[in-house]
């Protein structure tokens, strides 16, 4: 990566198991696209429940040449992100999609259709 990968924790404390998960993921990435320009992750403690588990929302936004790509995974949408490893699993899942649509439309592999 061009740029140092950012990450910003809101509502409660990092841990380096946290950071380490987040890191193997963005390398993750640059194995599809060697040209990340730059990496911005925000986990934060969606809500403070104290009978229930809190819910963690994770945004990633992705800089690469031409082009900047952003995921956002709520908590609302699924109950498994009280777990922070699965939003982030999730999160960082849904931007290799992103990230491989991207290298195939820059390479030239998407099928076009003839009007």
């Amino acid at each position: 990566m061009k740029n140092e990968l950012s990450i910003t924790y809101r509502d409660f404390d990092s841990t380096p198991a946290l950071e380490d998960a987040i890191r193997s993921r963005v390398e993750k990435l640059e194995h599809i696209c060697d040209d990340i320009v730059s990496c911005h992750v925000i986990l934060e403690e969606a809500h403070k429940h104290k009978h229930q588990g809190n819910l963690f929302s994770v945004h990633i936004d992705l800089t690469v040449p031409g082009k900047e790509l952003a995921v956002t995974r709520s908590p609302d949408a699924d109950h498994a992100h009280e777990d922070a490893y699965v939003a982030i699993r999730d999160a960082f899942e849904s931007m290799r999609r992103q990230l491989t649509e991207y290298q195939q439309k820059r390479r030239g592999q998407v099928k076009r259709h003839d009007a």
